[in-house]
């Protein structure tokens, strides 16, 4: 079987998301995710009528935003995260959101084909912050690969 990359990242937003604090973030999400659908390794992402269609991960928490994709590797995903423009945002993630105390992502592998659910990353989510890294939930501090 071969296997594709999921990962889930979550954050709290300091301000609600049409907070006038927040606009720079805003008016430049849809350019970023944009990018992310063009860098290499981009497979698909939740977006639209399919997120509309779930919960949010965190649905008792209003101002926690997710964002939901899958690549075909670590290495291409952690060059889009880091090393385009998506990381001169995330070098400034100071400015729009809270910081975090427990694991705010989480990568995990998938079929080739599949798509995850809001439902299935929060239970990924929640596994490595109970657990710490396993086959079921890591993190780029130790990617776990799958066993063929």
């Amino acid at each position: 079987m071969h296997y594709h990359l999921a990962q889930l990242n979550v954050a709290q937003l300091l301000q609600p998301i049409d907070h006038p604090d927040t606009r720079e973030f805003k008016d430049n999400l849809s350019r970023i995710n944009a990018l992310a659908e063009t860098s290499e390794g981009f497979i698909w992402r939740l977006k639209d009528a399919e997120e509309a269609a779930q919960p949010p991960v965190f649905p008792e928490e209003p101002t926690i935003i997710s964002t939901l994709s899958v690549w075909t590797s670590p290495e291409l995903l952690k060059n889009y995260v880091y090393k385009t423009e998506h990381g001169t945002f995330f070098k400034r993630r100071k400015a729009w959101f809270a910081p975090q105390t427990v694991a705010n992502y989480v990568l995990w592998w998938i079929p080739v084909g599949h798509h995850p659910t809001n439902a299935k990353a929060r239970e990924r989510l929640l596994h490595l912050r109970q657990h710490g890294e396993t086959e079921f939930a890591f993190s780029f501090r130790q990617i776990i690969y799958p066993q063929e």
